[in-house]
């Protein structure tokens, strides 16, 4: 737990601004962004302090896969059905403002209007899916 990272505070409930979302998974969470760039955007992250994501190693894959069932589930729950038109993310440093692991759940994808198509652009030098 850092209680400078306002990630770890909003995993412990410690940020009454930020509402978090039902999440079957008791070792992440799930919210909202507040810069939404698409109808459906949602951070899912560790509840544990992990550093961004150039940190993961071969051992955080089942991490990772975790991570994205629990973004699939959030958008099933919240009335979105299409899960080919979904992007998933990480923001590489040091383009991500957070530096606490937080996945990017992007719904539909094709909806991104022009400046989340750059900022969330796949695989690009910014972003990884």
């Amino acid at each position: 737990y850092d209680g400078k990272c306002v990630f770890c505070r909003i995993a412990r409930r410690e940020e009454p601004g930020t509402a978090l979302l039902p999440c079957e998974d008791e070792d992440l969470v799930c919210f909202r962004d507040i810069k939404p760039g698409a109808p459906h955007h949602y951070l899912v992250v560790p509840v544990k302090h992990m550093g961004n994501c150039k940190t993961l190693k071969a051992e955080h894959i089942p991490l990772v896969k975790r991570m994205m069932e629990v973004g699939r589930a959030v958008l099933q729950k919240n009335n979105f059905s299409d899960l080919n038109d979904v992007r998933m993310g990480f923001h590489w440093p040091p383009f991500c403002s957070i530096a606490h692991l937080h996945l990017h759940v992007l719904a539909p994808a094709s909806q991104l209007g022009f400046l989340s198509r750059i900022y969330y652009r796949i695989n690009s030098y910014w972003f990884i899916t």
